[in-house]
């Protein structure tokens, strides 16, 4: 017996069983040849692109930026490119960057996985299922009275192809497994090579922003108000402190100053009147002596 004579004595059930083996042995293997496909242009270049753009990077970030740009129809020159695009960020976003565009380029990797799991898993059900409807067709049949007769020879052959429906199952399935199971080994070995290319780009930029920071903050100019006249050896910070400190000092004793001029005032009036009046003294008893002598002169005359 045939295939032909299986579905003409199967009936709806049989060919509908057909029709879902059909359908999914087409998914399955449009997705697999596709998924080759996809996986023969990534494996040939992504190690080359990785180490020119790491070692550009080393050297001139801009000529790693134009390696990646030009690689853009691999996914690991695209991963690159998205951090290498943006213009003098923080390593904070630079590493946002580069994990964002890793999820995004490994979930297009990871693309028919679900269309295989599906095959996977309703395959070896439809044949178990055209497996019991053969069997329950098939001993439908048997009467007790045929029973080691020649009548029960359509029995065994009508067992034997109901097996033949979990066994196509059971080979789709199989097949799709294994495909399924390589093309996830791909995935992961992609996850390493951006985790570790990423990993090293990263390490670089943060390398290159601390020197770039530390030659920021040496040449980092004074503003012109602040700037102080310097002795000659330079100025810096102990200059503009001595003479912060002079001036305050300078201020500090004109205050002084006038403090003690304020509370001298009145003892310098005290001592001025006392000269004026001992002046006007000495002045009395000057005229008084030369009256005296005046006198003596013109007694003696006489």
């Amino acid at each position: 017996m045939n295939i032909l004579d299986v579905l003409a004595k199967g009936g709806p059930s049989i060919w509908l069983l057909v029709f879902l083996f059909v359908l999914l042995s087409f998914l399955a293997l449009t997705t697999i040849i596709e998924r080759i496909w996809f996986w023969s242009k990534i494996l040939t270049r992504e190690r080359e692109i990785v180490g020119r753009v790491l070692e550009s990077a080393r050297r001139e970030w801009g000529a790693a930026r134009d390696i990646a740009r030009r690689s853009l129809d691999q996914p690991i020159g695209r991963f690159l490119n998205s951090a290498l695009e943006l213009s003098d960020p923080d390593p904070e976003i630079f590493q946002l960057a580069l994990q964002a565009s890793a999820d995004e380029e490994l979930a297009a990797m990871r693309r028919g996985e679900k269309i295989l799991e599906a095959v996977i898993a309703i395959s070896p059900l439809l044949g178990l299922l055209g497996t019991v409807l053969g069997l329950i067709r098939s001993l439908g049949s048997i009467r007790l009275g045929d029973l080691g007769t020649t009548a029960t020879e359509g029995v065994t052959l009508g067992i034997s192809d109901a097996l033949g429906s979990t066994a196509a199952g059971l080979i789709i399935a199989i097949l799709s497994l294994a495909f399924y199971r390589l093309f996830q080994g791909l995935v992961l070995g992609q996850v390493k090579i951006f985790r570790q290319a990423g990993n090293e780009l990263e390490l670089l930029y943060r390398k290159d922003w601390a020197l770039r920071e530390k030659g920021e903050y040496r040449e980092r100019p004074v503003p012109a108000s602040r700037q102080l006249p310097s002795s000659g050896f330079g100025s810096g910070s102990k200059s503009a402190s001595k003479n912060r400190s002079r001036a305050d000092t300078e201020r500090k004793n004109e205050q002084r100053d006038s403090a003690h001029s304020g509370f001298d005032a009145p003892a310098t009036d005290e001592k001025a009147a006392s000269g004026t009046a001992s002046g006007s003294t000495t002045n009395q008893k000057k005229d008084a002596d030369s009256l005296d002598s005046d006198s003596a002169r013109s007694s003696d005359m006489k």
